[in-house]
């Protein structure tokens, strides 16, 4: 493993660990108020590692719902992911299948984005990499959540010092981020009106992945937009 390019994972994964940290350590309080231990909301963490389905499913133990809806309901919020692990497949051939497996396992929403980037901007994705910019997520990931249960009520409502808005700005930040690719505005659009829809009518947390599979079956449908442009001039001449 390139200590060099672990070190640069690291780096990578600091903005994303920070905007993440809040909300770790929100889960671990709302887990401690709704009857958990801290040994399994720490395990929740460190298992289930994601913020949404974490949430949903908080919500749902404190329903009394039954064990088969509520790993329903986590699929759902989660069937994104099956996207993700599709999309990096290609730029992940050369590792090992023990390196495949954490790979996987430490795919989130932003690990997802930089990998893209990094394969687009001429840059090897290697384990090394990967592994220190999911690292630097994963672990305070796991360690605030802990302190979260440890703090319970003393971190209050993140509302009412507006942390509530970090994961949506950064998680916009990445999308914007995909602005140059083909077909992004209408894909963009069609996944965002979906989920909306899909929010009033169906609900949550059946609208995020109703969104994702229209955006994705919209981006299928529409051709490459360099298919749509004329041959530049030179190119007819030589032609002609």
């Amino acid at each position: 493993m390139s200590r060099a390019e672990f070190f640069d994972g690291l780096k990578g994964g600091i903005p994303v660990g920070l905007a993440a940290a809040p909300f770790g350590a929100l889960f671990g309080a709302l887990a401690r108020d709704q009857g958990m231990s801290l040994g399994e909301l720490t395990l929740m963490s460190g298992t289930v590692y994601a913020g949404a389905s974490q949430m949903v499913g908080l919500d749902l133990f404190g329903h009394n719902v039954q064990a088969w809806l509520i790993v329903l309901s986590i699929l759902a919020v989660n069937f994104r992911h099956v996207l993700y692990s599709a999309a990096i497949a290609r730029y992940i051939r050369h590792f090992s299948a023990v390196e495949k497996f954490f790979t996987f396992f430490l795919l989130v929403d932003p690990q997802f984005a930089e990998t893209v980037k990094r394969h687009e901007s001429g840059k090897a994705v290697t384990f090394a990499w990967y592994f220190g910019f999911a690292a630097m997520v994963y672990v305070p990931w796991v360690l605030l959540s802990l302190a979260g249960g440890l703090l319970g009520s003393l971190i209050g409502d993140p509302k009412s010092i507006g942390l509530d808005i970090l994961l949506p700005i950064y998680f916009l930040g990445i999308v914007i981020g995909f602005r140059k690719r083909d077909n992004f505005l209408p894909v963009v659009v069609a996944s965002a009106a979906a989920s909306a829809v899909a929010y009033r009518y169906v609900g949550s947390p059946w609208h995020v992945s109703i969104g994702a599979l229209a955006g994705v079956a919209l981006a299928a449908i529409l051709p490459p937009v360099k298919a749509n442009r004329k041959p530049d001039l030179v190119h007819e001449n030589h032609e002609a």
